[in-house]
């Protein structure tokens, strides 16, 4: 197993002596720029640092994994008041939620950083654009902070953002950058990436952001920047239909170049295999165009990351073995994320995708036998009355996202939580549906079904276009969809990508701003929560479960609130908050 994990250089970056600060923190190190950059080696080590930032239990270690969700595939188990993931997933959240305030300072602190990397790069002695080496290291930084400010800019809308490294306080307080200005940002550092990345290789790491990773985050940037966001007046706003236009003539352009510079394809062994060297620790170049790396060394859990444990089947913890033991058994899963089990059903029979992406069963542990067990998620109910239980029905509130899970993990645990599986925010058949989605808005429908039925032939489901459509897009094989009109081939082709992106692509991370794009979330909340009440097995198990549908406000809840301790610290704010909070 070749595991090329960057977070074994972290240690050493610590020497520069960075704190976890914002662009609301005065940063302090025990070198000064322009005395830190005087090698390649310690170049590296300085980039190698912001991605430490992602690396994090505090960022995409595991808050982050909350904030792409509920969408109208998952939720998250509990609707109490907990202020971090709860909340956020249920559409209660507040100003003051942790989890939020700590994704937004480990943004910031990875921006801060990169600033710092590329200024500091730029002005070394041996700096050029013939000095490839120096060239790549800063296309990495900028690639990062592309995707840092991105993430920003889809969660918080305008905000605070430079791209100069803060020395002081009086360039760390900054009010609000339109986000269109932040949107051009975001492409010059991805034009450069794109130019500067190594080739994908099979010889590159996918914990190393590939040329081909530029192309497609810019082509998901491009999409974003083309749908609907929430601005200060609380309005749902997309740009007019020429602008929108160009945008996506851009990313067919990226495509074309993407597909030109080759390597990437769809990950061979098939659909759930892919997945599973996610969990068994095999790096896959091919599909994966980039993955944030974890790796728990020495009972450490800082990097560590909680993806197969918090988002996965449940696994009961390994309760009475000895430490010794540890090695022997699978670690627990709490299994926070639960799948909406209507999905189970809106796959087509023989669809890959589907067992992959929900599991209906749980692992328990028996502790006199010293042994996990598997078993289908079952509950007990009674029928008539009479005080007895007299039938089983399936427990579809323990069915969970099975994208990631222990069971497909190398036995054996350091923490029982932590583990070292491999996020990967990007990968190629997400890029083949964003360009066919490029195509269809740009006129070419027919170009833009093939791309589509290229993702569902790997997944081995029949292939479609608008002659068959209704029968897999329409029901009663899936719910009606009001909101999007399908009167013509492109409308057609809209409800079905809605439903393809879905297949493909839950609980990865994009949904959730998908539907925001396309103007639908609260619609798509609301639907999926009305349809659980089509099956009365459904309702037993899931009443007050599944609240999305009605906690959701339009015109707030399409962006988080910026954190109360930034309103308070950043007096360029003026005290206001997003919309709606």
């Amino acid at each position: 197993m070749k595991r090329y994990k960057l977070i074994c250089a972290l240690c050493a970056f610590a020497a520069v002596g960075f704190t976890a600060c914002d662009l609301t923190e005065e940063p302090t190190s025990m070198y000064e720029k322009d005395t830190f950059f005087d090698s390649e080696a310690k170049a590296k080590m300085a980039v190698v640092g912001i991605y430490d930032c992602l690396a994090i239990d505090k960022h995409y270690g595991q808050f982050e994994m909350a904030m792409p969700c509920s969408d109208d595939v998952y939720y998250i188990q509990g609707t109490g008041t907990d202020g971090t993931r709860r909340d956020i997933a249920h559409y209660t959240v507040t100003n003051t939620n942790q989890w939020i305030a700590s994704c937004w300072e480990y943004k910031y602190q990875a921006i801060d950083r990169a600033n710092f990397v590329i200024a500091g790069i730029e002005g070394m002695a041996g700096y050029s654009e013939e000095n490839t080496v120096l060239q790549e290291l800063i296309a990495q930084a900028r690639f990062l902070r592309a995707f840092m400010a991105f993430d920003l800019v889809k969660y918080w809308g305008d905000v605070p953002f430079k791209t100069t490294y803060s020395s002081g306080y009086g360039d760390a307080f900054q009010p609000r950058t339109d986000r269109e200005l932040i949107y051009d940002e975001i492409i010059k550092d991805l034009n450069f990436a794109k130019d500067n990345l190594q080739q994908a290789s099979a010889a590159l790491s996918p914990e190393v952001p590939s040329q081909g990773a530029a192309h497609a985050l810019l082509m998901r940037v491009l999409l974003q920047r083309a749908g609907y966001s929430l601005h200060a007046n609380g309005t749902l706003q997309r740009p007019d239909d020429a602008t929108r236009k160009s945008y996506f003539d851009a990313v067919i352009t990226e495509w074309k170049a993407f597909q030109q510079k080759g390597y990437h394809d769809f990950f061979t062994g098939g659909y759930e295999a892919l997945f599973k060297t996610y969990s068994e620790g095999v790096l896959n170049s091919q599909e994966s165009l980039w993955e944030i790396a974890f790796e728990p060394k020495g009972g450490l859990k800082e990097n560590a990351g909680t993806w197969a444990t918090y988002n996965g089947p449940l696994v009961a913890a390994p309760d009475g073995i000895k430490p010794a033991d540890n090695g022997k058994y699978m670690g627990r899963a709490n299994a926070f994320f639960r799948i909406l089990p209507a999905w189970k059903d809106f796959f087509e029979e023989g669809d890959e995708r589907r067992d992959v992406l929900v599991v209906d069963y749980e692992y328990t542990w028996n502790k006199n036998k010293l042994q996990h067990v598997k078993k289908v998620a079952e509950k007990k109910i009674d029928t008539d009355g009479d005080g007895e239980n007299d039938k089983t029905i399936a427990d579809v509130f323990k069915w969970c996202p099975g994208k990631w899970r222990r069971e497909w993990m190398p036995l054996g645990f350091v923490d029982p939580n932590n583990t070292g599986v491999n996020y990967c925010p990007l990968r190629y058949a997400d890029v083949v549906l964003m360009a066919a989605e490029a195509y269809n808005e740009t006129g070419d429908t027919g170009e833009a079904w093939r791309l589509l039925n290229m993702v569902r032939g790997r997944a081995k489901a029949t292939q479609i276009d608008g002659t068959n459509y209704a029968a897999f897009y329409k029901a009663p094989k899936v719910y009606d969809l009001p909101f999007i009109a399908d009167g013509d081939e492109a409308g057609k082709f809209r409800t079905a990508l809605f439903w393809e992106r879905g297949f493909e692509l839950a609980c990865e991370g994009q949904r959730k701003y998908d539907l925001i794009r396309w103007g639908v979330l609260a619609e798509s909340l609301k639907i999926a929560q009305d349809y659980i009440q089509t099956n009365p097995d459904w309702v037993i198990c899931l009443k007050g479960k599944y609240i999305a549908g009605d906690k959701f406000k339009t015109g707030k809840h399409e962006l988080f609130p910026i954190p109360l301790g930034e309103l308070q610290s950043n007096a360029s704010l003026e005290g206001k908050n997003n919309p709606g909070y």
